[in-house]
């Protein structure tokens, strides 16, 4: 066995068999990414080979794949990536002629921070709240800096969520009239900060009223009485009062009736008898005219009171009794008595006979008078005639 090993061709197959497994090792050790390396998108990356010698030939792989971006090796072994794009991210890997692993990194691409968009609320006097989105799309993890300060006044830190992107800071100096919030947002390729000047009394902004209710009141068919509580975020009750706005309409409508009030509850006094209303309440503080309206609650539903009537035995016996004796009466009858249309036929009818009526005891009264005046004409005519007669029977000679 020791002669056999030692034998030229043994040695051979050990040596060509230890050859063709060091390039697999190798590929399997460049899983192990040693080192992470940032770069600007749409610009040109170079990515070094480390440990390899000056004009020694090295071979590239990206993804474990030897397709390569657009791309040139230089003498001392260095990859240059062209105008990369999204694609060109990965992890890139260099090798010997060997197939022996020299280094290997992961390549991450995105931009450096621009400005920020930034907003911020102000739901009572005690409460300051910012958030910001990126105007430029690094595609890079960030880290944020934010603080907030008074004119004349230090930095105070203002309180960071980076999940959401925003920032809270608690009792701020509200009887100042302008103060400055700054962003500072980080990432591997560079910092930039935002800063917003804003007046914390314009920005005033109640969160909307809570446990809104609209009711009925009974014996009243055009009354509703809509409640409502203070916001949760809205403390200062006494020492800040609000101004409320309710607003409603009935379903269908798409004009709004309004009423402003300090206090809860209040009375609708115009509503819609049998129909449906939309009711909304908002908010604004009292004392500052420059506050802003709160959003609006949600839409609720309410109805006026209503008379519900449920029939009594006895007139349940007579409905039956008017039931059963109905049916045993013309068609005729039934029909007038129930349908609506018939009863305006009926009531047009009347109408016509009563015209008619009027007609014949109109002609009847003129026949009577034009009767009479013939009968005196021809009376006036037979005295006319008699006082001739008499005339002339005087002016006779004797």
């Amino acid at each position: 066995m020791p002669g056999l090993l030692s034998s030229p061709v043994c040695l051979t197959v050990i040596w060509f068999l230890s050859w063709s497994l060091r390039p697999s090792c190798a590929q399997i050790q460049s899983d192990e990414v040693s080192d992470i390396q940032y770069g600007h998108l749409e610009a040109n990356v170079t990515l070094t080979c480390r440990k390899s010698q000056t004009r020694l030939p090295v071979v590239w792989h990206h993804n474990l794949s030897s397709a390569l971006p657009w791309h040139e090796v230089t003498p001392d072994g260095s990859l240059v990536l062209l105008h990369v794009d999204h694609s060109a991210q990965g992890d890139y890997s260099c090798y010997d002629i060997r197939g022996l692993l020299l280094h290997s990194v992961n390549l991450r691409l995105g931009r450096p921070p621009g400005l920020l968009s930034v907003s911020c609320q102000v739901p009572n006097h005690t409460h300051v709240r910012c958030s910001w989105v990126e105007s430029v799309k690094t595609f890079l993890p960030a880290k944020y800096d934010a603080s907030l300060r008074a004119n004349g006044q230090e930095w105070r830190p203002c309180v960071l969520d980076v999940t959401s992107k925003q920032c809270e800071l608690d009792q701020p100096a509200f009887w100042q009239p302008i103060h400055t919030l700054r962003v500072t947002e980080t990432n591997a390729l560079g910092t930039f900060t935002t800063y917003v000047r804003f007046k914390l009394h314009e920005l005033l902004k109640p969160d909307p009223p809570q446990s809104v209710s609209v009711k009925e009141l009974e014996g009243f068919p055009k009354r509703l009485m809509v409640t409502w509580s203070f916001p949760s975020s809205w403390p200062l009750h006494d020492a800040f009062p609000l101004v409320f706005h309710i607003r409603y309409r009935p379903q269908g409508s798409i004009y709004w009736s309004e009423i402003y009030s300090e206090e809860s509850p209040i009375t609708i006094f115009d509503a819609l008898a049998g129909h449906l209303h939309h009711v909304q309440v908002r908010a604004r503080d009292e004392v500052n005219p420059e506050s802003q309206w709160s959003e609006w609650t949600p839409v609720l539903l309410g109805k006026p009171w209503e008379v519900y009537t449920t029939p009594e035995p006895d007139d349940e016996d007579k409905f039956t009794e008017y039931t059963i004796s109905s049916i045993t009466k013309p068609d005729t009858w039934t029909e007038r008595s129930h349908n609506p249309e018939l009863k305006d036929e009926g009531n047009l009818g009347l109408v016509i006979l009563l015209v008619l009526f009027s007609v014949v005891i109109l002609t009847t009264i003129l026949s009577l008078i034009f009767v009479v005046w013939v009968r005196q004409r021809r009376r006036d005519h037979v005295t006319k005639q008699e006082l001739t007669s008499m005339v002339k029977m005087k002016s006779m000679q004797i």
